[in-house]
């Protein structure tokens, strides 16, 4: 089988290298030590059509295959891992209104986060429920009307300045999901900062007091908030964490190559000294087999294919570790130099640290991967 992108496919993805390149990665170091991402380049990702990515054009969006999404990822990690988290949130967003929501959420929402009018972040984690989401404590109660919620969210990426939250809550014991706006009454937005990784992804904790929303506000039914608008949206989530890996590996070996190809010690160049090319060896290969798994996954995913779930785990858990060698390797070549904020290295290193915990933790995926596999062993023994 070979695997090779559509003459379209090559031309959207030197669309966004050049994009990053030019737009993103001169000013990247620069805006993770200020930890913000500037308005105009928001707007600038807004016109590119990269945030309406996953909406249909009869939204205004872009529509893309899912190979196209996922290189637009891998691009957008290349060049900052906080930009890419924006179309990682907002998507996971705009997938869930897209696949659960009514029609009336649909055509007022989904045109307004195409064109990056309204900015979506993901309201799942809580300070007592990360990777056991079955634990949120934030409630939801029938009023008239409308839905009253109460709760804490936190590590709310780009919370600080959303538009619109998709919220998860408990209603009459079953978590649902709700769509709310960030000028609801009630609702207080504290912003996050001196965060290990990912500085420009202007994290927040939200507090939501007595927030009182439409009742058509509810996104899929009661109790399909975790088994069905969550589990979907992370997957698209854990879909563009992987590419997004792919891309820090992809910089690392790119930042090791060029910095190699300069420096000389011990009166030669360091590219000469057969323990860096082991380390080059390494990311060069790594790097391209998590770029085939995320192939898989984002084909399997445009056939309808159900395994494509797993397939995503799989290649999420590979690419982060990956990218987390690479990054590794990266500053240790750079010496001390990579330990500096002049070189792009360092901040690839603190990256990769949330990439391992974030869309299912390292040790989260090991605990899936491997019920998987007994279960598909199980399955394989009883058909024969």
């Amino acid at each position: 089988m070979k695997i090779e992108l559509t003459p379209q496919q090559k031309q959207d993805q030197a669309t966004f290298k050049a994009f990053v390149q030019d737009e993103i990665m001169p000013t990247a170091n620069q805006y993770d030590q200020e930890e913000i991402t500037p308005p105009d380049l928001i707007q600038k990702v807004a016109r590119m059509g990269y945030l309406g990515a996953l909406a249909p054009r009869e939204y205004n969006g872009a529509g893309m295959d899912m190979i196209t999404f996922g290189l637009l990822a891998e691009e957008l990690g290349r060049g900052c891992s906080s930009i890419r988290s924006l179309l990682t949130v907002h998507s996971m967003v705009v997938h869930a209104i897209l696949r659960w929501g009514s029609s009336h959420l649909k055509e007022t929402w989904l045109p307004r986060l195409a064109t990056g009018e309204t900015l979506g972040a993901f309201g799942l984690s809580e300070p007592n429920a990360g990777s056991d989401a079955q634990s949120i404590e934030t409630t939801a109660a029938l009023c008239g009307n409308d839905y009253v919620l109460n709760g804490t969210k936190k590590w709310t990426t780009y919370g600080q300045i959303a538009n619109l939250y998709l919220i998860f809550a408990r209603y009459e014991g079953k978590i649902c999901a709700f769509l709310v706006e960030r000028c609801t009454p009630g609702l207080e937005v504290k912003p996050l900062t001196g965060i290990l990784g990912t500085h420009a992804s202007m994290l927040a904790e939200i507090h939501l007091r007595d927030c009182r929303i439409p009742k058509t506000n509810m996104v899929g039914g009661r109790g399909f908030g975790l088994a069905s608008v969550a589990t979907s949206a992370l997957d698209i989530g854990r879909y563009t964490v992987a590419w997004g890996c792919v891309g820090i590996a992809q910089a690392c070996l790119d930042a090791s190559l060029h910095y190699t190809s300069q420096r000389k010690q011990f009166g030669v160049l360091l590219k000469e000294h057969q323990l860096i090319q082991q380390m080059i060896t390494n990311m060069l290969t790594n790097v391209q087999a998590a770029r085939l798994l995320c192939y898989q996954s984002g084909y399997m995913k445009d056939m309808g294919d159900p395994n494509t779930v797993m397939a995503t785990w799989v290649a999420k858990y590979f690419a982060s570790i990956s990218a987390s060698n690479a990054a590794r390797d990266a500053v240790q070549i750079h010496g001390a130099n990579g330990c500096s904020q002049q070189y792009d290295v360092q901040r690839y290193l603190r990256d990769t640290v949330v990439m391992e915990i974030i869309e299912g933790s390292t040790q989260i995926q090991q605990v899936t991967l491997a019920q998987y596999a007994y279960q598909a062993y199980a399955a394989n023994l009883q058909i024969a």
